[in-house]
């Protein structure tokens, strides 16, 4: 018998001005169906969540939620009231006696909020940084016992096995249904039955998560003769890594093994490993960069300890690490705007790195796209006589014809971002350096970023918590787990996820910031160690309100240029007083572990 629906839509119309984001839909969510929801920014996938929650009026069709049906929307907007504390948000009209020895309730705080004490509980969520804020609301929705769980872009934000956590608990609820817009090509192989695609205001349906969905779309392209050659090729390249990866990708019986294998055969990798290490090294060198003996330490504090690491050319590694362990001061000492306190770095002579950092370049907001783009130059090489003009590498990364024209002032974060990163890869580097590259990008766009990073040749180094973009760009993973050493991860992201269990399920032991100490933490010194944690995490979070409030202002006076130089100096403050919060709070919560 099929599955009871929660939730209906019927024949739905819903459009902006004159741009129509939905166009007589019509479609159900059944008890326990996990479904995924993909498409281009702007398409209409949030819209489509607002609507199956009743959020959002129609202009034309109906929608049907059962009488008895509990519906819980997580949405990217959050504007928690000023007042408001992490207990009265999770748990809200009951008294902490009541709910603190349930199973679910428990569960949840410690998986996604790393445990709860009355410090934490009475936290204002206004205060807290925009990761924590989701967390917080992701508990919310998590302890509710609710039918129909939506979910917009839920694993912002959080560490690979903060994610692995969620796709765990959600796996142990089987009648809860799920539907969930990301970017987060794993988690919707990991938890999704079911694709929906938003395109030009119609749901096409897809059985499978993304690998499935990867495989039907291309297998209806080459049904229909498809003219988009380009995009075509995309896709056959994406379904060939993902049959050559991990059986795991692949092991649902809904995926066609056989139609698969048909419609890649012949196609090559992704990427020519032995072709581009050749000509990585002819343009970089036997060393890219290499770590002698070296110790860094911060606010006090060892980060690094007599660490040797050497990268190479061709080198293609993901950096792992929690948030606040030290991964971006590595990546800093690495282009040497860090001095380490012991040790030496050496540096290859023909080395011409590029940073991707996670803070926004400042750029004239009059300058239209293309011109911003052909400012660094108006044609890039990739090697072997391949090269990209500046219109061409724009395209590439998700800016259309007419988006090419548009000015600088008017783009969105997502769009800033692509922009920082077009520029980047217009400067001709050997050694790329990305730091959290996905935030904001689309299915598409990120798997044309992965087309692009294939045909480069040279170094690279990314940290990201998208677990699927490292798989899929990187060959080697290392990781900062807390040791002082950088570890190199031959079991890859799920060795990470391994060790950080192992690590949260020891004993809690005393690392005393002065001297050793004989024993565990009493419970009055972690008291005082939480209260500290939850101290440095609500500046952290005041910091991050008055970035997003200087970023607004940068939007407002996008004209007045002497302003926005003095706004950018605020932002380069702000980045120094977190690096150090950031060290402070890693102390810590090292001192707890």
């Amino acid at each position: 018998m099929a599955p009871r629906n929660l939730v209906n839509i019927e024949a739905v119309a819903k459009a902006y001005g004159e741009r129509p984001l939905l166009a007589g839909v019509s479609l159900g969510v059944g008890v326990g169906e996990r479904i995924a929801v993909v498409g281009r920014n702007g398409a209409g996938k949030s819209t489509l969540l607002h609507v199956l929650r009743g959020l959002e009026p129609v202009d034309a069709g109906r929608v049907t939620i059962g009488s008895d049906v509990h519906v819980e929307l997580v949405s990217q907007i959050d504007t928690p009231d000023p007042d408001a504390t992490v207990a009265s948000v999770v748990v809200p009209d009951r008294p902490v006696h009541e709910w603190a020895g349930e199973a679910r309730v428990r569960e949840v705080l410690t998986g996604l909020l790393g445990g709860f004490n009355d410090e934490l509980l009475n936290v204002r969520v206004a205060s807290m940084s925009g990761g924590e804020r989701r967390r917080v609301q992701l508990a919310r929705a998590l302890i509710t016992d609710c039918d129909l769980l939506l979910l917009d872009e839920p694993t912002n934000h959080l560490d690979v096995d903060v994610i692995a956590w969620l796709v765990d608990h959600l796996k142990s609820r089987p009648r809860l249904a799920v539907v969930v817009v990301t970017h987060d090509r794993w988690f919707l192989d990991a938890v999704c039955e079911r694709t929906w695609e938003v395109v030009l205001g119609k749901v096409e349906e897809y059985d499978g998560g993304y690998s499935a969905y990867v495989l039907a779309k291309a297998e209806r392209d080459r049904q229909a003769s498809s003219s988009e050659a380009r995009r075509r090729n995309l896709l056959r390249k994406e379904l060939a890594w993902l049959r050559r990866g991990a059986p795991a990708r692949t092991s649902k019986p809904k995926f066609r093994i056989d139609a698969a294998n048909e419609l890649i055969e012949g196609e090559p990798a992704p990427r020519d490993s032995t072709e581009l290490l050749a000509f990585a090294g002819a343009r970089l060198g036997k060393s890219v960069f290499e770590l002698k003996d070296v110790t860094m330490d911060v606010a006090g504090r060892t980060l690094l300890d007599h660490v040797h690491l050497n990268i190479g050319p061709g080198d293609r590694i993901g950096l792992l690490g929690a948030n606040g362990a030290g991964k971006t001061s590595l990546i800093r000492v690495l282009l040497g705007e860090l001095a380490p306190a012991r040790g030496r770095l050496v540096t290859g002579v023909t080395v011409k790195p590029a940073y991707l950092s996670q803070h926004l370049e400042e750029l004239n907001p009059a300058w239209r796209v293309l011109e911003a783009v052909e400012k660094v130059a108006s044609r890039v090489e990739l090697g072997k006589g391949r090269e990209l003009s500046a219109s061409q590498l724009c395209e590439r990364l998700g800016f259309g014809a007419d988006g090419q024209w548009t000015p600088v002032g008017d783009l969105s974060g997502g769009e800033r971002r692509r922009l920082q990163l077009t520029r980047l890869l217009m400067g001709g580097p050997n050694v790329l350096v990305l730091d959290e590259p996905t935030n904001d990008f689309d299915v598409e766009t990120l798997t044309a970023l992965e087309d692009l990073l294939d045909s480069f040749a040279g170094t690279l180094i990314v940290i990201s918590h998208d677990r699927y973009f490292l798989e899929r760009v990187c060959d080697d993973t290392f990781a900062l787990l807390g040791d002082s050493a950088v570890t190199h991860l031959t079991g890859g992201v799920d060795e990470f996820i391994e060790r950080r269990r192992a690590r949260r399920q020891q004993p809690a032991v005393s690392i005393a910031p002065v001297a050793p100490s004989a024993g565990a933490l009493s419970a009055a010194e972690r008291r005082v160690i939480e209260k500290d944690i939850a101290r440095i995490e609500r500046s952290l979070g005041r910091l991050d309100e008055l970035e997003a409030t200087i970023h607004g202002r940068m939007a407002e006076e996008a004209s007045d240029h002497a302003l926005l130089h003095d706004l950018n100096v605020q932002l380069q403050d702000i980045a120094r007083k977190r690096d150090g919060l950031e060290a402070e709070w890693l102390i810590a919560a090292e001192s707890l572990s």
